[in-house]
């Protein structure tokens, strides 16, 4: 009988219209916000622009997914933490 190997990282990689799940539910609250705002304020401008904001957002969005070296995103913490005074000088490299 073949054994399968339980995923527990799924969620890390899982996407949903060519989006991350965090950038998802971002979209999904703007998309929230501004049916609000078309209920509140109902006009035809407010709905043109909803729609051409959404639009834009998700266009957005989806390049910053596409091209990810453009931003450059550090993390938060570094390779090493030494309490030695920093040189500036890389010994390592060549």
């Amino acid at each position: 009988m073949k054994r399968f190997k339980v995923y527990k990282n799924i969620r890390k990689k899982a996407i949903v219209f060519g989006l991350p799940l965090t950038l998802f539910a971002l979209m999904m609250i703007a998309i929230v916000g501004s049916l609000l705002t078309i209920i509140f304020s109902f006009s035809f401008p407010v709905i043109i622009g909803a729609f051409i904001f959404n639009t834009l957002l998700y266009c957005g969005l989806l390049y910053v997914v596409r091209h990810p070296h453009c931003y450059n995103i550090q993390d938060v913490y570094p390779d090493s933490i030494s309490g030695k005074q920093n040189s500036g000088l890389y010994y390592e490299q060549d």
